[in-house]
């Protein structure tokens, strides 16, 4: 199997000012002169991390890091002003006219193949070739799926479910991300932090194959956990700032886009039945489902991503 390529620094950091309000970090790894990628990251919220830059051949990806709006070092911290799906697809053309590139890969996982695609869709002509794990298509049911008490996820992760509901009160619990963002949204700083990191617990220590119902998981900083659960649920309360079905309605946009959708045969954050809905409506595009959760971590998924984009290297080089 596939690993990931060795650690990596970037070349050249940035900090892009895309309105008078938000500023985003962004990073560049690799060769400057090779084929570019802009990878995306999940969440929203979550940020990115070193070991995102490594599903890249640094000899032949010229690879293009951001933090999305209020992530990880883009400036304000956990800011929802302005702060919507149209205003990071403006900001993703930013970053492409910034570094002066005119066409580029587009790789997303979770929330970022939400993000690709509507990227995509907006932009085709910017888009070299798309790389896509974990697929979220920001359906009422799938919204549904891992949060509610309506959802199916509670009977897969009925531990960390428990501990989610419990710290909501039962009179509130028929809608749990309102309830949550009652207390994200506090005037009081300590509501506001043990909201956040319960709510990214239970995400953060669902993500792999092999689970552990005790573990903190990805998002247990306090940092991280403030962003993500903020953005996720000001994004969640406004169905992505996508029109209903919209992703899958536009794919004729994208379809002559080359195209490979990753996607884990025991994700239970996004659940498998999203990939096959995608490719149905996108038959052109490749389709890989792995053993694995939804973690781009798994080695299964890492196997396929790295494979994916070695491909697409092998096609423009």
């Amino acid at each position: 199997m596939r690993e990931l390529y060795p650690e990596i620094e970037p070349f050249r950091t940035r900090r892009l000012a895309v309105d008078a309000r938000h500023t985003l970090y962004v990073e560049e790894c690799g060769t400057p002169d090779a084929l570019p990628v802009i990878f995306l990251h999940g969440g929203p919220g979550a940020g990115i991390a070193p070991y995102h830059r490594r599903f890249f051949d640094p000899k032949r990806w010229h690879a293009v890091l951001f933090d999305q709006r209020g992530a990880g070092q883009s400036t304000p911290f956990a800011d929802l002003t302005d702060n919507t799906t149209a205003h990071l697809v403006a900001d993703i053309e930013a970053i492409r006219e910034e570094l002066g590139i005119e066409r580029w890969v587009v790789f997303g996982g979770s929330w970022g193949s939400t993000l690709a695609l509507a990227y995509a869709q907006a932009h085709p002509e910017r888009v070299l070739g798309l790389v896509l794990r974990g697929i979220f298509l920001a359906r009422d049911e799938e919204l549904r799926w891992f949060n509610e008490a309506d959802g199916g996820a509670r009977y897969i992760f009925p531990e960390r479910w428990a501990r989610f509901r419990d710290f909501i009160p039962e009179a509130e619990r028929g809608n749990m991300t309102e309830a949550y963002w009652k207390r994200l949204d506090s005037d009081d700083e300590a509501t506001r932090l043990t909201a956040a990191q319960a709510w990214s617990a239970y995400e953060g220590g669902s993500t792999t194959l092999v689970h552990d119902p005790d573990a903190s998981g990805d998002f247990a900083d306090p940092h991280k956990a403030v962003s993500l659960a903020r953005l996720e649920v000001h994004y969640f309360r406004h169905g992505m700032f996508l029109e209903p079905g919209q992703l899958l309605r536009d794919v004729a946009k994208i379809r002559r886009i080359p195209a490979t959708i990753v996607h884990g045969r025991y994700d239970i954050i996004c659940p498998v039945k999203t990939a096959l809905d995608l490719h149905e409506a996108w038959p052109e595009a490749a389709l890989r489902i792995v053993l694995a959760g939804h973690s781009a971590a798994d080695p299964a998924i890492v196997d396929a991503l790295v494979e994916a984009t070695d491909k697409l290297a092998d096609r423009y080089s």
